[in-house]
């Protein structure tokens, strides 16, 4: 499996250059173009099996409940996949460990990954994010996408991000809420309000923009019409 990532990072697509046999899981709704003789089967998990259970808690994390599974005919079929909002795609191989990624950014995954969900604890009952994440685990491609462009900050002891611009991190991280100024009255007032501070010693994933924010900025002028 070959994957290019193209045209990035505003209106960024994945080429993904199959051997023949090999397969893909999609999220639904992500397809672009495909090779005239690749087969597409769709479940709620695995290709060829159900899990509707699986279908469900990754609905509960801004997922859709059908998986869409490319598998190629022949060496050389392409596979074309893109997000619904305009930006990056970040390529990600896992030899081992878990990946925690934000719901709505999963794209796509090989055969050797599995995909599960995630509670995070309460705390995001506070936070920008949702209440529950995926997470990604085994040998293999992930692709997850993000609103914006994405970019890696490696963590070695503590970091903050702001609630909406988390993309993905690694399981060696913990993150706990808190504010951003010395007080709660300069964090509202600033306008950022809760953040994650993340501990450890692994990599952070971030997107340079936020659906929420854009959402907010977005709305009044559409009502306003």
């Amino acid at each position: 499996m070959q994957i290019a990532i193209l045209e990035r990072p505003a209106n960024t697509i994945a080429k993904i250059t199959l051997d023949a046999g090999e397969d893909v899981t999609a999220e639904g709704g992500s397809l672009v173009a495909m090779s005239a003789d690749m087969a597409m089967e769709t479940s709620t998990h695995k290709r060829g099996k159900g899990g509707v259970m699986k279908g469900l808690k990754r609905m509960l994390a801004g997922e859709n409940l059908f998986l869409n599974h490319y598998t190629a005919a022949k060496s050389g079929d392409v596979l074309y996949l893109a997000p619904n909002l305009s930006g990056d795609i970040m390529h990600k191989k896992l030899e081992s460990g878990t990946l925690v990624v934000q719901g709505s950014s999963f794209l796509a995954h090989s055969a050797g990954i599995e995909m599960d969900m995630t509670w995070q604890g309460a705390k995001n009952l506070l936070s920008k994010e949702g209440l529950f994440w995926l997470k990604f685990s085994g040998k293999g491609d992930v692709l997850i996408n993000a609103f914006g462009a994405i970019y890696p900050v490696e963590v070695k002891d503590e970091y903050i991000v702001d609630t909406g611009h988390i993309v993905a991190f690694e399981d060696s991280l913990t993150f706990s809420l808190s504010k951003v100024g010395k007080s709660w009255i300069s964090s509202i007032l600033g306008g950022e309000g809760l953040v994650c501070r993340f501990k450890g010693t692994g990599t952070v994933w971030c997107q340079s923009h936020s659906e929420r924010s854009f959402g907010f900025a977005l709305g009044p002028k559409l009502r306003a019409r």
